[in-house]
């Protein structure tokens, strides 16, 4: 499965959000059931996915849906509207951890039989800090059916805990946030599957989107989640390594292969070892976003 840089949440009750995040280059969309849609046009909206799904031009990205937090009635209505139309996977909020995404994956095992998709093929990405319990769970994710991405999200997490603020003065997350981020990243790693940045809230400073882009791309994320198409472009550059990152990955790797025997090499006046090697791989692996 391919690296996906950039998800965009569109709400799923709106025909032309969803016809304009299908044009600006997401990697993927995050068709949405929960946040964005009163409860009172969930019914409407399940449909109009249902529709969208069915129409849609896969070629130009993925097409997820998040559906609402397992313990609510909702959950199974929405899971049994929508994967009839074969998503590419289910976006679960409020996720406590790897045994809600085995819950999740056995409603998709039994509506995969029934519509006749291929088992299997609906993956899971587990949003999985938005509860006070969740931090908790999330070295436990390797092995959890499938489950594709590990992301987090700071604003549940505030109100579950009754924070005035998940931010400080000058705008960057304080402790409890950091650290929830941070065992997000690891568990993602630890899981193999891929890590996915929060979202930046403040749709119209590019300015922050960037430097937070840049801030995970650093740290070990594969990609970033956007609330507003505005975001997409900034999220899709940040995560593509530069030429100048290809040449020089590639530079190392061709360097090993040159001397298979050697555990450290001088490349370009400095030295490198295997966790250079490494690295370079990774580079190339996200560059073919595989």
């Amino acid at each position: 499965m391919s690296i996906l840089r950039s998800m965009l949440f569109v709400p799923g009750d709106s025909e032309k959000k969803m016809a304009k995040g299908g044009s600006v280059g997401a990697d993927a969309l995050i068709l949405d059931l929960e946040d964005s849609v009163a409860a009172s046009r969930r019914p409407l909206a399940r449909e109009m996915i249902h529709e969208y799904l069915k129409a849609a031009d896969r070629s130009r990205g993925e097409l997820w849906v998040r559906i609402n937090p397992l313990d609510t009635a909702d959950a199974l209505r929405d899971v049994a509207a929508v994967a009839r139309a074969k998503p590419d996977g289910i976006a679960l909020p409020k996720c406590n951890g790897p045994e809600d995404v085995v819950q999740l994956s056995h409603y998709l095992d039994v509506l995969e039989i029934e519509h006749g998709i291929t088992q299997g093929s609906i993956a899971i990405c587990a949003i999985a800090t938005e509860t006070a319990a969740a931090p908790f769970a999330l070295g436990r994710y390797k092995g959890a059916p499938r489950l594709r991405i590990l992301t987090w999200g700071a604003e549940d997490l505030a109100a579950a805990i009754g924070a005035a603020s998940n931010k400080d003065a000058a705008g960057h997350y304080t402790a409890p946030y950091v650290l929830a981020r941070s065992l997000c990243l690891f568990g993602a790693h630890a899981a193999g599957v891929q890590g996915l940045d929060t979202v930046q809230p403040d749709f119209r400073n590019p300015t922050k989107l960037r430097e937070e882009c840049n801030d995970g791309r650093r740290d070990g994320f594969l990609g970033k989640i956007a609330i507003h198409p505005d975001q997409v472009a900034v999220i899709n550059e940040c995560f593509t390594p530069s030429e100048a990152e290809i040449a020089h990955a590639q530079a190392v790797i061709d360097a090993f292969k040159a001397n298979p025997d050697a555990g450290t090499l001088s490349l370009d006046g400095k030295m490198i070892d295997m966790p250079h090697l490494k690295q370079a791989a990774r580079v190339m692996m996200i560059a073919r976003r595989d």
